[in-house]
């Protein structure tokens, strides 16, 4: 009989009237949610001052838009002091995929190179570096790395891949798919010494990590403030350190195009920036409720009991070890395997989320590398021991089933 010893979960967290955390948003309590990495969860708090924003700006918009710039440049004041950056080097974008997008169109053209990226990397950021590599006639050249990969093999395996051709190395900090870090930091000083500008993809990382570029010689990074941050959706930032940032330019042109880096990025025209102007009101809160370092620890120790009871219940569901050797794993973000052949493409992954929440009434991300499924695991302060456990009993025996209907030939 197996005896798989499984870690104490953590006490719920609740606000200060006593009521549990969850109470703090606005999420559907007959869903269960497990997949915040996603697209994130924005506390009624934030959502009130989102709101109070845009009735502002609907009110009088003749007001509300010359002003504007001065509110953005006040907000990303805020923003650059919870990542414990400077506001100079600090632009806000709608998400991290569009400040990538901004790093592309502006890295001075190199004419024949490569763009590195590796096989973790974000579909529509690899996406863009495809189509730069394209543009300067190059090629895109893809560092492989083994999911079990410790910090020093993940190095070995990126830095193998740069070369004398390469203009640009792309480069996740946390990776999405895989749940993973990567060693950014010596990649990323050992692209500075090569004289290879870096954009690192700090997606996940606002939230998760108290100085998100804490060692890090990166020419660019981005990282989304709406997933782990809790802020209104489409509020990301954009940091540029080297004299490369005075090529970058918003992807649309305003009347503030003429203005240095990042100021040129706080006049957008009539774009509703007001998820910009809410999230220090969804970073405060956290802060202000539990700490930022409180709800991390809460998040990680979490997320080691929902791994393990799952990765257990899977195991002892197909006789196999579920469980995932992740090299460099992440406090929040965690993978187990289900059962083959389950999700062995992202298109299937995608096709399972959609059934899963369909049918089980759960929100969870499925994801697939190299050709096996895993369910991706995501913890905050909402959640519980109770949503993970209600998983691993009623949802775990109904993947095994449609695992053995689709092998045995049935639908997907």
């Amino acid at each position: 009989m197996r005896t798989t010893r499984v870690p104490t979960p953590p006490l719920p967290l609740e606000l200060a009237d006593g009521r549990p955390a969850a109470a703090a948003w606005s999420l559907d309590p007959a869903i269960t949610h497990l997949n915040h990495g996603s697209f994130g969860a924005v506390p009624l708090l934030a959502q009130d001052e989102q709101n109070r924003l845009r009735r502002q700006m609907d009110a009088s918009p003749v007001e509300w838009f010359p002003a504007l710039p001065r509110r953005v440049a006040a907000a990303r004041s805020a923003i650059a002091g919870f990542l414990r950056v400077s506001v100079d080097d600090l632009a806000l974008v709608p998400n991290a995929s569009a400040g990538a997008s901004v790093v592309y169109a502006g890295t001075p053209a190199r004419p024949g190179g490569d763009v590195v990226v590796t096989d973790h990397g974000y579909g529509a950021v690899t996406m863009g570096a495809e189509r730069l590599a394209r543009r300067w006639g190059g090629r895109t050249r893809t560092a492989h790395v083994p999911l079990d990969a410790d910090a020093d093999t993940a190095y070995a395996c990126v830095v193998g891949a740069l070369g004398e051709a390469t203009g640009l190395l792309v480069i996740d900090d946390i990776t999405s798919a895989t749940a993973r870090r990567m060693p950014v930091a010596r990649i990323t000083a050992e692209a500075r010494r090569r004289g290879i500008p870096t954009l690192v993809d700090g997606a996940h990382v606002p939230g998760l990590a108290e100085e998100p570029l804490a060692g890090l010689s990166c020419d660019f990074w981005v990282g989304n403030l709406h997933k782990f941050g809790c802020a209104p959706r489409g509020t990301a930032a954009l940091v540029a350190r080297t004299g490369l940032r005075d090529g970058l330019h918003p992807l649309i042109d305003s009347w503030g195009a003429r203005e240095p880096f990042p100021d040129r990025f706080d006049t957008q025209g009539t774009v509703d920036v007001t998820s910009y102007l809410a999230t220090p009101t969804a970073l405060g809160f956290i802060e202000d409720t539990w700490g930022w370092e409180a709800a991390r620890g809460y998040m990680r120790e979490l997320a080691d009991y929902a791994e393990r009871i799952i990765g257990a219940a899977f195991s002892d569901l197909t006789g196999e070890n579920c469980a995932v050797r992740v090299g460099m794993p992440v406090s929040a973000l965690r993978l187990v395997r289900i059962p083959a052949p389950l999700a062995a493409t992202r298109a299937e992954a995608d096709a399972l989320r959609d059934r899963v929440a369909r049918e089980l009434g759960v929100a969870a991300a499925f994801t697939s590398f190299g050709g096996v499924g895993y369910l991706r695991l995501s913890t905050h302060v909402y959640n519980t021991a109770a949503d993970f456990e209600h998983f691993a009993e009623r949802c775990v025996p109904v993947l095994g089933a449609w695992s053995r209907d689709q092998v045995r030939g049935g639908r997907p």
